[in-house]
């Protein structure tokens, strides 16, 4: 993996977590019990993706690192 690559996992997977945790504060009351539901099933998928994309990205940096390249 390139290290551009690799930097693009980590900005994408860091702005996933950033905006999915940001949407479940910015939820406005008043909904349903099945909208929280689904929603709060939608950030806590997202989140672990993006958790997933930035554990790639960051091991694929550190490989760079470990090779001198």
């Amino acid at each position: 993996m390139s290290r551009k690559i690799a930097g693009f996992l980590i900005v994408i997977g860091a702005f996933m977590v950033f905006e999915w945790i940001n949407l479940g504060f910015n939820l406005a009351d008043g909904h349903s019990t099945g909208f929280y539901m689904v929603h709060g099933i939608l950030i806590a998928v997202n989140v672990v993706l993006g958790v997933a994309l930035a554990l790639i990205g960051w091991r694929g940096l550190n490989r760079h690192r470990a090779r001198g390249e």
